[in-house]
């Protein structure tokens, strides 16, 4: 375990912080991108304000729903509702591009390197920005596929033609009783491959993918290896942020670089081997750029 952690806000030279993390990642024999919410919502994903409102206005007025993320915990009086919220959800979180070409510039400045993905993110924009997916690792699911409720199985479904009928065809926030996904195995009602609670299926797809995020870490981890952690908060610190300081403490080739506005530290035992930058993590790759 870390004795303390440190709060570093954007300390040092911002330019100079950049030109040192500049000359890590060229020097890097392997970068790991640990990439959360943040991430998304520098590139212009947000669950609030004008972009919910957008979208989700007249949930919002009838139910008082006030942004995304609580509203996928409302209790909708029934099926037809709850899939009306949810296919405007996934539709516009998941099969949208991110209007700000956060995730297409990331990809400008690793494509070249021997790189890796690790993400607790569903919105599949990594792909959509062009990245390889045999090197990425959604750990917490896909909002692009559905799963059995109970779960019968391990697989998953596609699920862009389900929500795209649902998009069209939605009336006054319901959708036809049609419509609604049901198991193909056991007839129960399908939902989303998102990681909440014990029913999460890991298909075999999330298998592989684990295993290639494994061996990476085995090939690498003694190595000259950049550790790069963008918009990660404290919500599942366990997957990213806590495998990562600890990967950097066990090698003292290691760098660890956090980029999140508002929440950018370390623990004190790994302080010389890292850059915590608390600005926009958009500027900051377009600086690396």
């Amino acid at each position: 375990m870390f004795s303390k952690i440190t709060i570093m806000n954007s300390t040092g030279n911002y330019s100079q912080q950049i030109e040192q993390i500049q000359a890590k990642l060229n020097n890097a024999d392997a970068v790991v991108i640990g990439a959360g919410a943040g991430l998304s919502t520098s590139a212009g994903l947000t669950y609030s304000g004008e972009r919910f409102y957008k979208h989700f206005s007249d949930f919002a007025e009838k139910y008082g729903i006030t942004d995304m993320y609580s509203g996928g915990f409302y209790p909708f009086p029934d099926q037809e509702t709850f899939w009306a919220w949810w296919s405007r959800h996934i539709f516009f979180n998941r099969y949208i591009k991110a209007p700000k070409p956060v995730y297409d510039n990331l990809l400008k400045l690793v494509k070249d390197k021997n790189y890796f993905v690790l993400t607790t993110n569903v919105d599949h924009q990594f792909q959509s920005a062009g990245f390889d997916k045999e090197r990425l690792f959604y750990t917490q699911g896909d909002y692009g596929l559905f799963q059995c409720s109970v779960p019968c199985h391990d697989k998953t479904y596609d699920n862009y033609d389900t929500v795209v009928s649902m998009i069209e065809q939605q009336e006054n926030m319901t959708v036809p009783t049609e419509l609604i996904p049901h198991c193909p195995v056991c007839g129960k009602p399908m939902t989303m491959n998102l990681r909440s609670d014990d029913k999460f299926v890991e298909d075999e797809g999330w298998h592989k993918a684990a295993e290639r995020y494994n061996s990476f870490i085995a090939e690498n981890k003694n190595k000259n290896i950049v550790y790069l952690e963008l918009g990660v908060g404290g919500n599942t610190p366990v997957i990213i942020k806590y495998p990562f300081w600890q990967l950097t403490a066990q090698n003292k080739n290691a760098s660890y670089i956090c980029v999140n506005l508002g929440e950018s530290y370390c623990p004190d035992e790994i302080t010389e081997q890292s850059f915590c930058v608390n600005t926009d993590i958009g500027k900051v790759i377009n600086d690396l750029n």
